[in-house]
């Protein structure tokens, strides 16, 4: 399913002729990166599930802002840290085959749904904050 926003290009041209395309890269940036804390702090309640050591919750790390391959800016959220948990986390999402319903299996997904009102209304009060400045 896909949705087409009639304008959407007229409207960026006009925000980047009123800010600039370096003050609309700050506006996007700190936007991606209120809402990457929204959707991690969901994220983590959602991972306390299955929490044994603690060090699937603790690496959860949030990279800086980048443009893709496309040309959008991004942010990602990962995996980092001592104890290689991005190694299984996969396999704690997933399940395998001798264990194909763990613990946490969905954490990641659940909390996506779960965090995608809130992502967008931070998204949309960092735009609106950052813009009347």
């Amino acid at each position: 399913m896909s949705v087409k926003i009639q304008g959407f290009e007229k409207m960026m041209r006009q925000l980047e002729d009123r800010f600039g395309p370096g003050r609309m890269q700050r506006i996007s940036d700190q936007a991606l990166k209120a809402g990457a804390q929204v959707y991690v702090k969901e994220l983590k309640s959602q991972l306390e599930t299955f929490r044994d050591t603690g060090a699937t919750v603790d690496e959860v790390t949030i990279s800086e802002t980048y443009t893709d391959t496309n040309g959008n800016r991004t942010i990602k959220i990962h995996w980092k840290g001592p104890k290689d948990r991005f190694r299984i986390i996969h396999l704690n999402e997933w399940g395998t085959v001798k264990n194909p319903n763990p613990a946490g299996k969905g954490a990641i997904a659940r909390s996506l749904q779960s965090a995608k009102a809130a992502y967008r209304k931070t998204i949309k009060q960092a735009i609106e904050r950052e813009a009347s400045k």
